[in-house]
Order: structure tokens, then C-alpha cells, then sequence
């Protein structure tokens, strides 16, 4: 019993959500800009930013390094790179591929498996 009142002690929110929900949006919106360590994101840190490639998204949701993706899916490993590292973007057939690889990679493996 000890210990379970110590893990609830732990999990317990600091938050206090009643007083929070009686917030107006404008009141939320006020506190949140009064953070200075949460700021809205500026137009410069937009351009800043890179949006990080699909196929890399895709590549990382199976776990696979370049080398096994572009192998597996029979894609040049430079042109996966370029694809990566933002160099290149893909044409929208290989945006298609890629989608097509995301929902069904099964299927794109059997499909290029060799005949036998």
C-alpha cells in the first residue's frame, strides 16, 4: 500500500487543469506569450528550420539504415542521400513509390523480388 501511494504521489499532475480550463483563450494565449522560453516560432525561424525529407521518416519507421532501404527497395543510394540530405526532391512517380512503400512494403518487396 506504501509503495503505491509513492508511485501516485509521482504521477500526480502539477498542473492545476480546473483553474486552466476556466481560462479564456485569449487568457491562455496571454500566459503562454509570457513565457519567455516558449515563444512562437518567428518568420527567420521558419526559414531557418529544415522540414525533415519523407523518405527518411519512412526509412526510420522500418528502422533500416540507408544502405538496407536502398537496397531493399532498389533505389540508387546516392539518390536516397540526396533525397535525405535535401538536395534533390523526389518527382512525384518516386513520391508515389515512396507512398506506396510507406503503406505496403510488403507488397513492394514481392513485387520486386525476382521471378522465379
Amino acid at each position: 500500500m506504501k509503495a503505491r501511494r509513492r508511485i501516485e504521489k509521482h504521477t500526480r499532475s502539477k498542473t492545476d487543469w480546473r483553474a486552466f480550463d476556466a481560462l479564456t483563450d485569449a487568457e491562455v494565449m496571454a500566459a503562454a506569450l509570457s513565457d519567455p522560453d516558449a515563444q512562437p516560432l518567428t518568420e527567420a525561424d521558419m526559414k531557418r528550420m529544415k522540414r525533415t525529407p519523407q523518405v527518411k521518416v519512412i526509412r526510420r519507421a522500418f528502422g533500416m539504415s540507408q544502405e538496407e532501404f536502398a537496397q531493399c527497395f532498389k533505389i540508387p543510394l546516392g539518390t536516397l542521400r540526396d533525397w535525405e540530405q535535401g538536395r534533390v526532391e523526389p518527382d512525384q512517380a518516386t513520391r508515389a513509390y515512396l507512398k506506396v512503400i510507406a503503406r505496403n512494403p510488403k507488397a513492394v518487396r514481392e513485387a520486386l523480388a525476382p521471378a522465379t
